[in-house]
């Protein structure tokens, strides 16, 4: 039987893609995505789906869950339009964003389910690892008093059924970091510090959960998009650690610890060789840089099947044909990863 290929590929702002009824909008007007129309990012977009062809994508800034407009309907519309193998969607807790986090997979392949754990805190919220959708207390500003921790995006939990395994998945996309606006150097440097508590807290929630998997032996899959690495900024000397550490739970004993490659080679190596995930515009220095934001975390058990993990970079991984590395570059400012068990 041929390898389960899973991915994660946050696609940047993919709601404009889609009118109400979940119908793509190919046409020449602008996307989200500088310079470039919606036509052309969902020809890339499809050019990458079908060039991954995975068995699962959890889909990172996913089409919108509302009212008037839903996730599964535009992301299976998109499948069928492209020809896909993954032609069925589902998502979990809806945010409030415009972005949610969804999963798209082969049904021939995998038997899905949304599978919540912890249990539904009250208003004020609970402490340990309550159920994602609610909130969380915390001393994040460690002033010895609990702070209430909310997901604006609550992660994805989904039990996959391989036909040979049970997988238990989570979807994530971490509070970002980045101030947004324009704002004066004071205010940058408090709403970062701000905004790396909100995400390391977040990290610490998601952890606990990992923790309850781990200590019942579970098949643990961690994915999505955490906006943080190990040195990713200088905010982090403040904190001992980066959300992704936390989250893989570094300090604990080994069959308590998740574990992803491209991490580990970020940590031990913060000058020289790193993978990167992600390419940003960054408009005071007149160019692009780039960044390792996207993870794929494996429990033990799976960790020891060798698994293949694979950043779809488009300048970078020799296998990528020009022409799909110009679609990687089209569709996103992230890149796919991917990991073959």
């Amino acid at each position: 039987m041929a390898p389960l290929r899973l991915a994660s590929y946050n696609v940047e702002w993919m709601n404009a893609l889609f009118d109400d009824a979940g119908r793509l909008l190919a046409d020449d007007q602008p996307s989200a995505r500088h310079q470039i129309t919606r036509a052309q990012q969902l020809a890339a977009l499809g050019q990458v789906f079908t060039a991954l062809d995975a068995d699962g994508i959890v889909i990172v800034e996913a089409p919108d869950q509302s009212a008037h407009r839903s996730t599964t309907r535009a992301l299976e519309t998109f499948a069928a339009h492209f020809q896909l193998r993954a032609t069925k969607a589902i998502i979990g807790f809806a945010s409030d964003t415009e972005q949610e986090i969804a999963f798209l997979y082969d049904p021939a392949r995998l038997t899905v389910s949304h599978d919540p754990q912890g249990v539904a805190a009250p208003a004020k919220g609970a402490t340990g690892a309550p159920r994602f959708d609610s909130g969380l207390r915390l001393d994040i500003n460690d002033d010895g008093a609990d702070e209430l921790v909310i997901f604006s995006k609550p992660p994805l939990e989904l039990a996959v059924e391989t036909g040979s395994q049970t997988l238990h998945l989570i979807g994530v996309h971490a509070k970002s970091k980045a101030p947004h606006g324009h704002v004066t150097p004071e205010d940058f440097k408090r709403i970062s510090l701000e905004n790396r508590r909100k995400q390391l807290a977040e990290c610490h929630w998601l952890r606990a959960r990992a923790e309850t998997h781990l200590a019942a032996g579970d098949n643990l899959i961690v994915m999505g998009d955490f906006n943080d690495g190990p040195g990713l900024d200088e905010y982090e000397k403040s904190f001992g650690q980066s959300g992704v550490e936390v989250v893989m739970g570094l300090t604990a004993p080994p069959a308590m610890q998740l574990t992803d490659p491209h991490a580990v080679m970020a940590l031990t190596q913060r000058i020289g060789l790193q993978p990167t995930s992600s390419r940003f515009w960054l408009a005071p220095a007149k160019r692009y840089f780039e960044a390792l934001l996207d993870f794929i975390m494996v429990s033990p058990a799976l960790a020891a099947q060798k698994p293949a993990w694979r950043i779809w970079h488009p300048f970078n991984d020799p296998k990528i044909p020009p022409n799909l590395s110009l679609a990687i570059l089209t569709a996103s400012d992230h890149f796919p990863v991917t990991i073959d068990l």
